[in-house]
């Protein structure tokens, strides 16, 4: 029975396989895409992934809801922790400017099989996200015209009854998808004119919203007799937030086009930052002018700005409301078929995912075969599923990759950068002398006692230490940690920080309603853990981190970071169990797909060095001489045989 049973030794390399980061490139800047889109090419690529249906949809809906007029710090509360997970994706896609965004974060900093995950979550976000946005869009437009199409279709085709289908093919949904599918192929630069003409009629129409706003606004709609500004008191606001939060989700296209950018290490951080700004800004000054416009509670939830213009007698502003959120539909179709076929194709160039899907197109340079394909899929996805109870599922995946990348931050700040290794010194040159003087070749002499202190003192200050060792003022408190590699301890301590994240929120979250504790243990829980984040926490701080680098780097590591871990572990556990449910399916079925071809397939796998199964003998004698006999181990059905006599080499001690 024993001998069926895997060797320690063969779990370890298994495990080690399923952890290896990505080799990067010795030249990032190499790339077989167009790197043709400037700093205002990926902001606008930025605003058109977040400023979407939401902008004109959300905030009537959270408005009256949820959090009242209060819904403007709702937004405030959610675009600053939208920007802790921003200036994470910002400081990857400068020091990494390939293309992949969170998959290829956490592949060159947590290991294979967790960046495989987040890929093929990210697949999912992407298809079911663009293909709910085209049924959006094409009800959107149908309304217009008073349910014509939809009656149409219904009167002609049939309608179904049938469980996770829609109740009629949605023919205008994929043939918008289709439509958009053609242009995306033609190459980036076509994609992001495209995103121009849309991004820029929709900013023209927010701006206009907003001039007509103010006009008409009546501060009397905050006032007490009307409910006041925070009917919904504190609860409603921090509920406000998890739903406004996900607004803000669309500004990893700027990391996924980082491999396209002329200069990444400027343009995507700056890019970020502007796009998730003017976003945020959007969104706060439409909630003020909605607010101010009518009274909360009289809101429409499904076209709250068109039916406040409406009510103040404007009724032809809802035309342009309505060609507004149609073009803001179109920037984000836009954005989730230009970033869904890049992620396709850096799992497959890695080998992770099947090879055909890494093919570039010579004359337009963009992954075509993953564009049709997934263009295609997520046409089907809009033609004849229900897509309101799939759409939750988005949020999961979202913020999952948040969590990996943030916790990718902190484990490769405290990593050696390539090149970090002293150089040697050149074996003609002699190596200076303790008590050389700083003109090189003047001996000083040291009279007392204090002056060779001073001289100790002012060594170990120029002491260099390295990405990952323990500070110089914790060895007193932590000398069992200096034994460790380094980086290891910060490896060990981001994992301890996740799982005290993670017991945290679902005490939390679990402790009153689910779990039933009593309030000493609810209490006592919530501080053991918070403790075990702060300590972890602490540990990382203790260790030293990448400093020199002329990149962007994200500020407040590693608080920066844990605190966006926290913050998204809290809102995935939010979410209904149906959808951890239909997340674990498929993950399950990810899985089949690594075990099944990613890990025999992968890169990496190639670049492992094949075991040489050597052994060495050591033969003393007495004569003072060492002789090493290298012989190699043949295998059981034939015979071994030593190797020739030149192979015997003779060593003085």
């Amino acid at each position: 029975m024993a001998r069926w049973l895997p060797r320690s030794t063969d779990l370890t390399r298994f495990c080690q396989k399923l952890n290896r980061v990505k080799t990067l490139e010795d030249d990032m800047m190499e790339t077989s895409f167009n790197r043709c889109l400037s700093t205002i090419d990926l902001t606008l690529l930025g605003i058109g992934g977040m400023v979407g249906s939401g902008l004109y949809v959300l905030t009537g809906t959270v408005a009256k809801e949820i959090a009242g007029p209060a819904v403007i710090v709702s937004f405030i509360i959610a675009g600053f922790a939208s920007l802790l997970a921003a200036l994470c994706y910002a400081e990857f896609g400068a020091r990494v400017p390939k293309t992949g965004s969170a998959y290829m974060f956490t592949y060159v900093s947590v290991g294979e099989i967790w960046a495989f995950l987040i890929g093929w979550n990210v697949l999912l976000e992407y298809m079911i996200g663009g293909a709910a946005v085209a049924r959006a869009w094409s009800g959107y437009l149908d309304s217009i015209f008073n349910h014509k199409i939809k009656n149409f279709t219904e009167t002609h085709v049939g309608a179904w009854q049938v469980p996770f289908l829609a109740r009629y093919p949605d023919f205008l949904a994929a043939a918008i998808l289709l439509v958009a599918t053609t242009f995306i192929s033609f190459g980036a630069k076509v994609s992001s004119w495209l995103n121009h003409v849309f991004s820029a009629i929709s900013m023209g129409i927010i701006l206009f919203i907003l001039i007509m706003g103010f006009v008409l606004a009546q501060p009397k709609n905050w006032s007490t007799q009307e409910g006041g500004f925070a009917p919904y008191g504190l609860s409603g606001i921090m509920a406000g937030t998890a739903t406004c939060f996900y607004a803000f989700v669309g500004f990893d296209v700027i990391a996924a086009s980082s491999e396209e950018a002329r200069n990444p290490q400027r343009a995507v951080p700056r890019a970020i930052a502007f796009s998730l700004g003017l976003a945020t800004g959007a969104y706060i000054l439409v909630s003020v002018v909605l607010t101010l416009m009518v009274p909360w509670h009289t809101l429409d939830p499904d076209s709250a700005l068109a039916d406040a213009f409406y009510r103040r007698g404007y009724a032809w502003a809802g035309f342009l409301v309505a060609a507004g959120s149609i073009c803001a539909m179109n920037t984000v179709l836009l954005s989730n078929l230009f970033s869904l076929p890049r992620i396709v194709y850096a799992m497959a160039e890695d080998g992770l995912f099947f090879q055909v899907f890494s093919r570039v197109h010579p004359r337009t340079q963009v992954p075509v075969i993953g564009i049709v394909v997934f263009g295609l899929l997520m046409a089907l996805l809009a033609l004849v599923f229900d897509l309101e109870a799939l759409v939750q599922f988005l949020s999961i995946g979202t913020l999952l990759a948040y969590t990996f990348v943030a916790a990718s931050i902190i484990v490769l700040r405290f990593q050696q950068q390539k090149g970090d290794v002293p150089a040697p010194v050149p074996s003609g040159q002699p190596n200076p002398e303790p008590h050389e003087g700083p003109s090189g070749g003047e001996l000083k002499e040291y009279e007392s006692f204090s002056d060779k202190l001073q001289l100790v003192e002012r060594d170990k200050s120029k002491e260099q230490r390295e990405p990952g060792q323990l500070k110089a003022a914790f060895e007193p408190y932590l000398e069992f940690l200096s034994d460790f590699y380094p980086g290891e301890v910060v490896t060990v301590a981001v994992v301890t920080l996740m799982v005290s994240a993670i017991c945290f929120c679902s005490i939390l979250v679990f402790g009153n309603t689910h779990l039933h504790l009593p309030t000493w243990s609810y209490s006592l829980l919530l501080v053991l853990f918070s403790l075990g984040f702060l300590l972890s926490l602490l540990l990382i701080w203790a260790h030293e981190q990448q400093h020199s680098t002329q990149t962007f780097q994200i500020p407040l590591v590693p608080l920066s970071p844990a605190l966006s871990i926290i913050l998204n572990i809290y809102l995935m556990l939010k979410l209904s169990y149906m959808t951890w449910l239909r997340f674990a399916v498929w993950l399950l079925l990810g899985l089949l797909v690594y075990f099944g071809y990613g890990i025999w397939h992968s890169k990496e796998n190639l670049r492992e060095p094949r075991p040489q199964r050597v052994s060495a003998r050591y033969v003393v004698f007495p004569g003072g001489s060492l002789e090493e006999r290298v012989q190699a181990v043949q295998p059981s059905s034939q015979p071994a045989t030593g190797l020739p006599d030149t192979d015997t080499n003779d060593c003085k001690r």
